[in-house]
């Protein structure tokens, strides 16, 4: 088949996503192309996107595509549905808000020319994160609702995101998956922590979404209770880090955070003993995959699917943007045997792998075309 993932930011779990869908789609013989944002991202996510260039047959291109609906979307759907008919697809995957409304509508579009690729999305959160007591919700829920009659099959990553649909768009009127995100063999090798590690760290998109000022406020209030050296790595890129670096000194906390940016996941665990999760919003974070596979202990909040992966242990989960829960949990972390992190990673390795989801969105291809 000949695939296009459609998608805005690369950056986080949409991206990893669809960097493991290309290793497995193009292994398996077909033919990959990619379309997303070219104005997110930084030195980090080009390197990632040349070292898959070489999988992408179809091709690699980068249009601008704004976070907020305005205009300019007419002009980057216009060039978006330019490329996407040159490489004539048998399969649309959209991933994402702004890349599933692009998609699906350029694919409608396309059967006015007689291709008729199939039309699948992932939300990925995407617009379930918005409060549907708000106008701006339902509007969104509203242009979900119409876009699902240019959908041929939904698929979501998880129990929590499937039912997030049902309850502020409406129960599906078009068939649909559950494929839970999945990792590769060699992640669940241990990742231990450095001789001169930190006790904390949090990795991931520099937004409010996130929760690192959470994360931020939760550490002071650890610095105050210890009164002594409690030290972080706070690690990642975003529109919103400057706030953070601002935050960082109003709270006195210079000489214990050390500020990096993006890396990749298995690098930043060695830094710190112990990784923080502290969203407040997610829908299957692959960063709680990925550091209960590689034994670090996990402190994460009650959102999302993160409940699914936790299984038995999600009563140890944290209420989101409670930053006194936040250093309780975080605390209790630091006296952990391990026993936890050792448990959680046989669950996961039990359940989420990569193999899996591949086989399980081919077969939702297939049941597509």
């Amino acid at each position: 088949m000949k695939i296009v993932h459609c998608f805005r930011s690369p950056v986080g779990g949409i991206f990893r996503h669809v960097r493991d869908l290309v290793d497995a789609q193009e292994a398996a013989g077909h033919s990959v192309g990619i379309v997303c944002d070219s104005s997110t991202g930084g030195e980090y996510e080009d390197r990632l996107f040349e070292q898959m260039r070489s999988k992408l047959k179809l091709g690699l291109v980068r249009i601008r595509m704004d976070r907020s609906v305005s205009p300019a979307d007419l002009i980057a759907l216009a060039r978006c549905a330019t490329i996407i008919r040159k490489w004539n697809p048998d399969i649309l995957h959209a991933h994402g808000a702004k890349g599933g409304a692009y998609a699906r509508i350029i694919g409608t579009a396309l059967r006015l020319f007689g291709s008729r690729p199939s039309r699948l999305y992932c939300p990925h959160g995407g617009s379930m994160h918005y409060d549907a007591t708000k106008l701006s919700g339902r509007l969104y829920f509203l242009f979900e609702r119409v876009l699902e009659r240019m959908t041929d099959r939904l698929i979501f990553v998880s129990r929590y995101e499937a039912d997030g649909y049902c309850q502020k768009v409406g129960v599906p009127n078009c068939p649909y998956d559950i494929v839970h995100n999945g990792l590769r063999p060699e992640e669940f090798e241990d990742v231990p922590a450095a001789p001169d590690a930190a006790d904390f760290l949090y990795i991931g998109m520099m937004r409010d979404l996130k929760g690192p000022d959470v994360f931020l406020e939760a550490l002071a209030r650890l610095q105050e209770r210890h009164r002594g050296p409690i030290t972080a790595h706070f690690v990642g890129d975003g529109p919103d880090k400057p706030v953070y670096l601002r935050q960082i000194a109003r709270l006195g906390l210079e000489k214990a955070v050390t500020v990096h940016d993006a890396m990749p996941a298995r690098k930043a665990f060695a830094l710190a003993r112990v990784v923080v999760v502290p969203s407040r919003a997610e829908s299957m974070p692959y960063l709680v995959l990925e550091a209960a596979a590689a034994g670090k202990p996990l402190v994460a909040t009650r959102v999302g699917g993160i409940p699914e992966i936790f299984g038995q242990d999600a009563d140890a989960l944290v209420e989101p943007g409670n930053a006194e829960a936040l250093a309780a949990a975080m605390d209790r972390t630091l006296a952990d045997s391990g026993e936890a992190a050792r448990r959680l990673r046989e669950a996961v390795r039990a359940r989420f792998s990569v193999e899996r989801m591949a086989r399980e969105i081919e077969a939702a291809y297939r049941k597509a075309r």
